[in-house]
């Protein structure tokens, strides 16, 4: 047995995902709070044996809104409170860089996915990708990943304003609780 086949990835969007979403920006600790359940399908996820993910662009550092101090400080936050739920998260990888800036990891580009492939050896193909916008399907589209949408964030929009070839062979979920309690009660 390899060890791509007892790694089981699954990638999460952060803002509108795991927490609220704000168009004023997520800028410190406590801006970040959790949408209800998330953060016990996180840990729900991570005692089933998957290696949960988080994939963010946060440009609110290009921008200058904060700094990756507060940064560091909200997904502390965010680990601490699914590891007091007995849950973990194996990563949070992040685009630092604003809409101009033309990078290579800022969704809908694969930047990040090509990262956690990178730093942990591991093949994402197949692996869920749960999002609530349509740069995160796009992104997991072009990742071979398998797209999920939440309607919790801008979900219930992207699903307004999507096509329905955008949103062929995407499953979509009231919010990330629903997709887990779903994925983990269909498991092989």
């Amino acid at each position: 047995m390899t060890l791509h086949s007892v790694i089981k990835p699954v990638i999460l969007d952060r803002d509108g995902v795991i927490n609220e979403d704000s168009d004023d920006y997520i800028k410190s600790p406590d801006e970040w709070i959790a949408i209800p359940g998330s953060l016990s399908a996180i840990a729900a996820l991570s005692g089933a044996g998957y290696q949960v993910l988080v994939a963010t662009n946060q440009s609110g550092l290009g921008r200058g809104l904060f700094d990756e101090f507060a940064l560091a400080a909200m997904h502390q936050k965010m680990a601490g409170l699914v590891e007091e739920l007995g849950g973990h998260i194996q990563g949070v990888f992040f685009c630092p860089h604003a809409p101009w800036d033309d990078c290579n990891c800022r969704k809908p580009r694969t930047g990040l996915l090509d990262a956690m492939e990178a730093e942990l050896g591991i093949s994402l193909t197949g692996a869920p990708y749960v999002g609530d916008s349509l740069k995160d399907l796009q992104c997991a589209r072009a990742k071979g990943c398998r797209p999920v949408l939440v309607l919790t964030g801008k979900g219930t929009q992207t699903r307004s304003a999507a096509t329905d070839e955008e949103l062929a062979d995407v499953s979509i979920y009231r919010d990330l609780a629903d997709f887990v309690g779903d994925f983990l009660g269909n498991r092989e």
